[in-house]
């Protein structure tokens, strides 16, 4: 019997974007899937583009406490062996779920699983940014003290067993921007992930996303969920200089 993979969606105004998001899951080679839309009351057209799926995704919009609040929400809903979420912004790659499937088949106590990715624009052509060669090398020696410096897990190519995130539990809903990398935090310390070479997704980056427009504020958080798991000064230093590095590769690409 295949796996049933749950993605969660958290929308809230990307009417511009969540036909993309979607179809990328409904086009996906593995079939035993369910999508979960959680939009937070979205005023553009985004209520109307998820009328068109009613019958091949479940959906509610209503006000929420934001994004985090949206992706536990769905994370209590889903019924599935593997869950996700995608951003209304993001899309997943031909064959992802295929792949992701496979090794949750074929490798004995995979927990959660990370793979590569590509960076796109807003019209989702490719970018070609030294961030994403950096974040491959990185991923390959992946540690708890390592992601205590940097995160080079790519969120919407990361997948969690359901017996994980019982362990795990919920995404801290007091973060805004960093409730992935506080997740992969307690994560880690409990199994280490399956790294992928396999590029699973694409991450948009735009002037109204988040990590176009309002990087500075997620790297500040980010060291702040840092100080939290890590108390080596010199970690944390390395963390803060990582973090101007690159938020300076992020003013060129944005």
């Amino acid at each position: 019997m295949s796996l049933l993979i749950s993605v969660i969606i958290p929308s809230y105004n990307q009417g511009q974007f969540i036909s993309q998001t979607i179809e990328s899951i409904l086009s996906q080679s593995y079939k035993n899937i369910e999508i979960l839309v959680i939009d937070g009351g979205s005023s553009d057209n985004t209520v109307d583009i998820l009328k068109g799926y009613e019958n091949r995704i479940y959906w509610l919009s209503e006000k929420d406490n934001g994004q985090t609040d949206a992706i536990n929400k769905g994370m209590a809903m889903a019924k599935g062996d593997i869950l996700t979420y995608l951003n209304s912004d993001d899309f997943y790659l031909d064959g992802a779920l295929e792949k992701v499937a496979e090794v949750f088949n074929s490798i004995k106590n995979t927990f959660w699983i990370t793979g590569d990715y590509l960076l796109v624009d807003k019209q989702g052509n490719r970018i070609n940014s030294p961030i994403v060669g950096y974040k491959k090398l990185f991923r390959k020696i992946l540690s708890f003290k390592l992601l205590t410096v940097l995160n080079p897990i790519i969120q919407p190519s990361t997948f969690l067993s359901r017996s994980i995130v019982e362990q795990v539990g919920t995404f801290n809903e007091k973060l805004i921007y960093t409730m992935d990398y506080e997740y992969w935090l307690r994560a880690i310390k409990i199994h280490n992930p399956v790294v992928l070479d396999a590029k699973l997704s694409a991450f948009r980056v735009h002037k109204n996303s988040k990590g176009g427009s309002q990087f500075k504020l997620q790297f500040e958080e980010e060291l702040r969920v840092a100080r939290k798991y890590q108390s080596n000064s010199l970690q944390l230093f390395l963390h803060y200089l990582h973090n101007k590095l690159i938020g300076i590769v992020y003013s060129i690409i944005k």
